[in-house]
């Protein structure tokens, strides 16, 4: 492996991070040093024009991942959105990182992994043990909340005059997704040997939904006003408004788990690790009111 300049490969690379996290090496380093995988020509096509390193590859396809791999340093597992599926899937990237003799893999798991109340904390604790079990050098980036997870819902709030939620007073240490681009790519990058690492990664700064609602009201000049729910309630208003199941389960025991503070954290190890303050909410929810 190259000290100089180790190839670095970002999975999901199409999808809202990893596509964050290939901009952030682009800032960086060569073009030619990044290799990015997607599922389908069209994403690769998109990448490729950008003087990118493109593979086509499947999670759930081993032979596809072991030619994705090959010639590859250092692996960045952008955790799969499958519900259900992630540790098979998750565990074929890592045995492929291993028949490949990958330098480091770094694995977007969540906030607390090992002590989180959120239902969704169980696949990646899976994950972690696998990781621990491979002998791979490996880091775990333990992502909090993006911050727009919850400035999606700010056009029906405003529709509504309410947004509406299961959290109640918790404080969410949430971060803008490319706060954890830029961790991502900084891992990946490193001078400095960060195998073994566990970085809990969230925003400098804490709020509650009801200061959520209110910072949207005072930037749109419009009444908004926090609604809390029971779990089943809020589970099945998301129902309503068109969401599968399954995510409105998952986004409601996230709410009740954020009650409990499971999406908090003061240590500001993202900040530290990016070298810059973690983007406020007020400015994630200005972006997503602009005009476009």
């Amino acid at each position: 492996m190259s000290n100089t300049q180790p190839q670095l490969l970002v999975t999901g690379a199409s999808g809202q991070l990893g596509r964050l996290v290939v901009d952030q090496l682009l800032a960086t380093v060569p073009a030619g040093q990044v290799t990015a995988v997607v599922r389908s020509r069209e994403a690769a096509a998109a990448l490729a024009a950008r003087g990118v390193q493109t593979r086509i590859a499947d999670y759930d396809r081993p032979d596809t991942l072991d030619a994705a791999l090959a010639g590859i340093d250092h692996v960045l597992l952008v955790s799969s959105n499958d519900l259900g599926r992630r540790v098979a899937q998750h565990r074929n990237v890592v045995e492929a990182a291993m028949r490949a003799g990958a330098g480091l893999l770094a694995y977007t798991s969540v906030l607390h992994a090992d002590t989180s109340p959120l239902g969704l904390a169980g696949e990646h604790r899976d994950t972690e043990a696998l990781l621990r079990a491979s002998g791979l050098p490996f880091v775990l980036l333990r992502n909090g909340w993006y911050t727009e997870n919850y400035t999606a819902s700010i056009p029906a709030a405003l529709a509504r005059g309410a947004l509406i939620g299961s959290a109640g007073e918790g404080r969410i240490a949430s971060a803008a997704r490319v706060d954890y681009a830029a961790a991502a790519a900084a891992v990946l990058t490193a001078s400095q040997d960060l195998a073994g690492r566990t970085f809990e990664l969230a925003g400098d700064d804490a709020y509650s939904l009801s200061d959520l609602a209110a910072e949207v009201a005072r930037q749109s000049g419009r009444p908004v006003s926090y609604t809390d729910l029971p779990e089943a309630d809020y589970r099945a208003a998301l129902i309503g408004a068109g969401l599968p199941e399954a995510v409105a389960s998952l986004l409601a025991d996230s709410d009740v788990a954020a009650s409990k503070g499971a999406l908090f954290d003061d240590g500001h190890q993202l900040s530290a690790l990016i070298g810059r303050p973690t983007t406020p909410m007020p400015a994630t929810v200005a972006q997503t009111l602009a005009p476009h």
